[in-house]
């Protein structure tokens, strides 16, 4: 009788597939942590650095304005470096109030912006405590705080951050809905707006959807505008073309798809 051979694959081997990560040493863990409070510890001191710049106005022997010279020198926005400042003052405020958990990027604490110094302390404790004692994400932050602002705060939106429009019946918003757009300015109960072809002022949040990006989807965003942007200076762009641009001004996710990205491709192409 013929016979089939089978190898036989112990149980753990199998385990040892099935968990894709492999076990660090004490020596390897405690480089890891050395090396993590290195990079955490970077974003601080570039917050503390960019906030001596800008008050000292060290920038003026080459740039007229701080924000062209963060734009120039560092490559990102007037509004990334303000981000970037506040987050090293929060930090500090954080350490100095002896917190034990702290957190490790800018978007952790930028919620408490809002805040006062001692609030900030008592809604990033409270925020961790939500986490399970563990440093408590962006969205975690953002909800303590819109709690324990409800009163004085009604508008739960933030500078920078990608909403959805909700046209409903607002004439105002007629062709906008489902557009996705940047909140370029906030008050009690309205934002101004950025979108894809139009700037808008004063629209009631009642309009308008969170998405729960991350701060990498809304700078995926705003580079989208970015490109859209420049398209729309061109006086002789046709009608397929602007089809394209308004495609995009619809999509419903913090990317493109590859089809999506070689249409914009081409028409940058065509139009330089």
């Amino acid at each position: 009788m013929p016979t089939i051979d089978v190898e036989v694959v112990s149980n753990e081997s199998s385990s040892t597939i099935d968990n894709p990560f492999q076990p660090l040493s004490e020596a390897e863990q405690s480089e890891k942590k050395r090396l993590e409070g290195v990079v955490s510890e970077a974003v601080w001191n570039a917050g503390k650095a960019l906030r001596e710049l800008r008050d000292k106005k060290l920038y003026r022997d080459t740039h007229t304005s701080f924000e062209r010279y963060c734009r120039e020198q560092f490559g990102h926005s007037r509004q990334k470096s303000d981000y970037l400042i506040a987050g090293a003052n929060i930090y500090h405020n954080l350490t100095t109030n002896r917190c034990e958990i702290l957190p490790t990027t800018e978007f952790q604490v930028r919620p408490l912006g809002v805040l006062e110094n001692s609030d900030q302390v008592v809604a990033w404790e409270k925020s961790v405590e939500i986490a399970n004692g563990k440093v408590p994400t962006h969205r975690i932050v953002k909800q303590v705080v819109r709690e324990m602002t409800r009163e004085e705060k009604d508008n739960p939106f933030e500078l920078g951050e990608v909403v959805g429009i909700m046209s409903l019946d607002n004439p105002d918003l007629k062709g906008k809905n489902g557009c996705w757009a940047i909140v370029t300015g906030v008050s009690k109960n309205t934002c101004d707006l950025q979108t894809w072809d139009s700037e808008l002022e004063g629209v009631e949040i009642e309009f308008l959807q969170e998405l729960e990006y991350t701060e990498e989807d809304c700078q995926t965003i705003q580079k989208l505008h970015g490109r859209i942007s420049r398209l729309q200076k061109v006086s002789d762009l046709e009608g397929t073309a602007k089809g394209v641009l308004r495609l995009l001004g619809k999509i419903e996710r913090p990317y493109l798809t590859p089809f999506e990205e070689e249409m914009l491709k081409l028409v940058e192409k065509v139009y330089g």
